[in-house]
């Protein structure tokens, strides 16, 4: 075997990375290297992503504090049965790997986070459904046609990921789940079809793109001029999709969820569909916020799993959290009317001025089309408590009591609670959050 290049091997190989928690190795790999082994009482966390592996060692298990194990871009046919054997093993990532078939027995008893995003698989075990800390399960672009009926005691359940797949219908006992909150079913053939878009087409030769604003799982984000035909050129800013498969779904899926919930002054919206770009580039024209709008907390972390990370200086005035509260309300009340669950609505996606609390609910990449009739109310109140729960955490940054925190925390308790068929729908909730509002703004 050629001297390894990868300078963290080099260490490890030198013995200089005793005691490590983490490990990143980046490859071309044959095989685990043995040295790993000697971190067995110290590490936690261990990355072999695109290393070309295509199988582990059956005494991997000897990783015995091992918590997270990323495997992704490799070429593992079958998830290895002896993951199953590690006591701490928490967080899998085995995306985009080639996957064909996942074993009962791969599946640790402490399995929390589980992400096989990307992959061929067809089939899931009962086991699954028998991990009693399951709280995220990544399934997107895959073959499934059913979830094993074992998940419906999944009683720690809160994020779902089934899109692209080929499901012919959602296991109705899902929307029973006590604590499920986040769900994307998008590009299975179950999916209605979508409304026709409320947004024109936007020649690429109409758009002066600019600086890069960010960069996400499904597109790049850039500042842009753009100069319509009538009337004057104004800022926008320009989302081009990369389309690939991310872990929520497919980019093109996004983009018709975010044409058809046309403009809301509480969504971040589209203000068109840029078509004609040189290099084939499906994207949306949309808003340009203010400079000084941020989002309000950071994506949940492997540790926090489902909860967002929120800067812990952040303090709110009792006003400002319930302004936050109500656009975020209003706009996901805005999508549920137009047919559309958002699937993602989160801190992380939610964009405000930083002062008052205005806000906008953006990102509709786990965004799905909602069945019609009673079925749709069932699915809009799963979002209830996606919502119950940022009320929550913006409470929790007051940097005092809302003067109405009994009735604030009635309402939370309302959206949460584990009978799913009781929560609120976000239509009500946007009037008592509304009602409430006013009274402060009274008062004050």
């Amino acid at each position: 075997m050629d001297a390894p290049t990868d300078p963290t091997l080099q260490a490890l190989r030198r013995g200089g990375l005793a005691g490590a928690r983490t490990l990143r190795l980046t490859g071309p790999l044959d095989a685990l290297p043995e040295e790993v082994f000697g971190l067995a009482d110290s590490l936690e966390q261990l990355d072999l992503s695109g290393c070309g592996l295509t199988e582990l060692p059956k005494n991997f298990a000897r990783l015995r504090r091992l918590r997270v194990l990323f495997c992704s871009g490799n070429r593992f046919e079958r998830l290895p049965p002896v993951l199953g054997d590690c006591p701490d093993l928490a967080q899998i990532g085995f995306r985009g790997t080639g996957l064909r078939e996942v074993p009962g027995e791969a599946l640790p008893p402490r399995l929390r986070w589980l992400t096989l995003t990307d992959n061929r698989i067809t089939h899931l075990p009962h086991a699954l459904g028998e991990r009693p800390e399951l709280q995220k399960l990544m399934l997107a672009g895959n073959a499934l046609t059913a979830l094993p009926t074992t998940l419906q005691g999944a009683n720690n359940l809160e994020l779902v990921r089934l899109s692209a797949n080929a499901f012919a219908a959602l296991p109705p006992w899902l929307c029973d789940l006590p604590r499920l909150a986040w769900i994307a079913w998008a590009g299975n053939s179950f999916e209605s079809q979508a409304a026709p878009a409320r947004a024109p087409d936007v020649p690429w030769g109409q758009v002066e793109a600019g600086p890069l604003l960010g960069e996400g799982a499904s597109g790049r984000i850039v500042s842009a001029i753009w100069h319509p035909p009538t009337g004057p050129a104004q800022p926008v800013a320009v989302k081009l999709f990369k389309g690939a498969m991310t872990s929520d779904g497919l980019p093109e899926r996004e983009m018709a969820a975010c044409l058809a919930a046309g403009r809301h002054p509480n969504l971040t919206g589209a203000l068109g569909q840029v078509v004609d770009h040189p290099d084939g580039a499906q994207g949306l024209l949309m808003p340009l916020l203010p400079s000084d709008w941020r989002v309000l907390a950071g994506p949940p972390s492997l540790e926090s799993c489902s909860r967002d990370v929120y800067d812990p200086a952040l303090r709110l005035a009792p006003d400002v959290a319930l302004q936050i509260a109500r656009d975020v309300a209003r706009g996901a009340a805005h999508l549920h009317a137009s047919g559309l669950l958002h699937g993602d609505l989160y801190a992380h996606n939610t964009l405000w001025d930083g002062t008052a609390g205005e806000a906008v609910l953006s990102d509709f990449g786990a965004a799905s089309r909602l069945p019609p009739g009673a079925a749709s109310a069932a699915w809009q109140r799963i979002e209830t408590r996606a919502f119950g729960l940022l009320l929550g955490e913006l409470f929790d940054c007051c940097a005092s009591e809302p003067e109405d925190i009994a009735r604030l925390r009635d309402l939370e308790r309302a959206c949460v609670q584990a009978d799913a068929a009781a929560r609120p729908l976000m239509a009500e909730v946007v009037d008592t959050l509304s009602g409430l509002t006013d009274r402060l703004r009274s008062d004050g």
